[in-house]
């Protein structure tokens, strides 16, 4: 006999079993124990992320819709996205360096014509960072021109800027360094100055700014990184971002398979004329949905990472907070203890507001430490390093055999491959966990300095 009524309505119905799935996730994350602090026993990670029940229950409601692929979620993030950072067009993709890749490759589209880049042209960068951020050079054929970086800001060095410019000269791609933003002002007046692109990797410096502006607005196209390490986390995941529709066009077909259709999944016709286009060496009327326009790569992200992206964002503003918080007690603390003796401690380029990711130090010349002892003390008593990435990327494996040009020598990037380390300072460090490094610090120099 089939039941009826009310109540058997309710427990069939779709709505009321999701809004009661979302409660249980809610009940299950606040049952979850956090681990306390024990000093010297815990592992203070230099990175990682800070979740919380909302951000369980946008992924669990993503996955109920079993969409699977980019959807609602990712409509709503990308235009969230776009808001905060400040530009027209966020899209997005499932890392930062795909994010890079994007942002690069979309340059390369004959659509630009005469601006567009070609193989063989050059790109000023610098060596001391991610391998990322220069890789897209090289994979378009592409090369790269290296510039050192100062020793205060581990940034660019803007003076060496217009001695690297040369008639192949196309576009400038620096990041902003563990969240302290280079000379974005100096770069953007320079590139326009000589008629070049300008891509700024922001991907550890979301919500920064200098002189007021937000890092990634001043230059043609931006990226970002969900990475756990970074200000955000979708697990994985990244976004282009610009203000020119014309790019963002670009970006998105060369994300989804280099096609010319912009459709999105599930939808068909757009464009009004899916069937009555010509286009050159396909027959009359050919699918527009499967005409390509570029060599393209499928680098979209699941509505599920987006989901989460979404909740995450909500929490930005606080993150940077704590991130500034943390970094401010280090440097405290480090001068209070005479450790500036010791250590390079980091600046903040004149005129910015960082938003610190890490808190990166350099062993001073003539210091007697060397990084080795150092990071190996820290990492024995419980606090995490790592180094400024790459180091010098002209010396790294992979860009052994690679066309590159280096413009006024590299002393500095060497010496931050050889001396510069950096330890957490993510929302996740709190107070007691930002003394114990500090006096960890001051006890290491006691047992290592003769």
């Amino acid at each position: 006999m089939e039941v009826s009524g009310p109540d058997h309505r309710k427990e069939n119905d779709p709505q009321s079993i999701r809004e009661e799935i979302k409660t249980l996730a809610r009940k299950y994350f606040d049952a979850i124990e956090p681990g306390s602090f024990t000093p010297g026993k815990s592992y203070i990670p230099p990175s990682g992320k800070v979740l919380d029940a909302n951000d369980l229950v946008h992924l669990i409601d993503a996955s109920l819709d079993m969409w699977l692929t980019t959807g609602r979620f990712a409509d709503r993030f990308e235009s969230q996205l776009a808001e905060t950072f400040g530009t027209r067009f966020a899209k997005l993709t499932v890392s930062g360096s795909a994010a890079n890749l994007l942002a690069f490759s979309c340059l390369t589209s004959p659509r630009l014509q005469d601006k567009r880049i070609a193989p063989g042209s050059e790109v000023i960068t610098v060596a001391a960072g991610f391998p990322t951020t220069v890789a897209p050079i090289v994979q378009n054929r592409c090369v790269p021109v290296f510039v050192d970086v100062d020793l205060a800001t581990h940034n660019v060095d803007i003076d060496r800027l217009e001695g690297a410019v040369s008639n192949k000269t196309r576009a400038v791609m620096i990041a902003h360094t563990l969240g302290n933003p280079f000379n974005a002002d100096a770069v953007a007046a320079f590139a326009k100055r000589h008629d070049l692109y300008f891509i700024e990797d922001c991907c550890d410096a979301f919500g920064a700014a200098l002189n007021g502006k937000a890092v990634g607005t001043f230059g043609d196209i931006a990226t970002l990184s969900f990475y756990p390490a970074h200000h955000i986390t979708m697990g994985e995941g990244g976004a282009v971002m610009t203000n020119r529709k014309s790019l963002a066009t670009l970006i998105e077909s060369f994300r989804d398979w280099g096609r010319d259709c912009w459709c999105k999944p599930g939808q068909s016709n757009t464009c009004g004329n899916r069937f009555g286009q010509k286009f050159a060496g396909l027959p009359e009327g050919y699918d527009h949905k499967y005409v390509y326009s570029h060599l393209g790569y499928n680098l979209k992200a699941t509505d599920m990472q987006a989901a989460i992206g979404l909740s995450q964002l909500e929490k930005l503003p606080a993150f940077i907070g704590k991130r500034r918080e943390n970094h401010l007690a280090l440097s405290r603390a480090f001068k209070d203890r005479g450790l500036d003796e010791y250590f390079l401690l980091p600046e903040a380029t004149p005129g910015s507001e960082p938003s610190w990711f890490g808190f990166l130090l350099t062993i001073r010349d003539g210091a007697p430490l060397k990084r080795n002892a150092v990071v190996r003390y820290l990492e024995d008593h419980g606090i995490g390093t790592r180094l400024l990435f790459a180091g010098n990327l002209t010396r790294q494996p992979a860009f052994q055999d690679v066309e590159y040009r280096v413009f006024g020598g590299l002393e500095n990037t060497d010496k931050i491959m050889r001396d510069s380390f950096w330890v957490g300072i993510w929302p996740g460090i709190d107070d007691q966990m930002t003394e114990y490094m500090a006096d960890t610090f001051a006890r290491m120099i006691k047992e290592l300095v003769p």
